[in-house]
């Protein structure tokens, strides 16, 4: 199965930021759908940030004005940039793709993690106060 690879984590101080990459799948899968996932050990995977291959796009609200999702089809890679860090920020990272067909933005529920069908390995963010 196809994997995405991520990369740019790491420790910060509370303020700082950090920028997540996130490249594949490779071969012919072709994600409509991407988005960052964060999970924090005893707890829940949550959506951080979502966006479809037209470039409509979702942040959660814990997030918004902080960070911000883009990517470059081209080099099939998705980025998070992270800004004003805080320590509750702290978590590992998870890039997500979907080659799912939902027709629109709003049939595709982009915080669901069982609407992705491919997973990177996580990264660790550390925010430290």
């Amino acid at each position: 199965q196809a994997q995405l690879v991520e990369s740019g984590g790491g420790s910060v101080q509370s303020g700082g930021s950090l920028r997540l990459s996130c490249e594949g799948p490779e071969g012919r899968h072709s994600a409509n759908y991407r988005a960052w996932f964060r999970q924090v050990s005893g707890k829940e995977r949550e959506g951080v940030a979502a966006i479809s291959r037209s470039g409509d796009i979702t942040v959660a609200d814990s997030v918004k004005g902080r960070f911000a999702i883009s990517q470059d089809n081209a080099k099939n890679t998705l980025y998070l940039q992270m800004n004003n860090l805080k320590p509750e920020d702290t978590a590992t990272y998870y890039c997500a793709a979907s080659t799912h067909v939902r027709g629109s933005w709003y049939k595709f529920k982009p915080f669901y993690h069982l609407e992705y069908n491919y997973w990177g390995q996580g990264t660790q963010v550390t925010v430290s106060s």
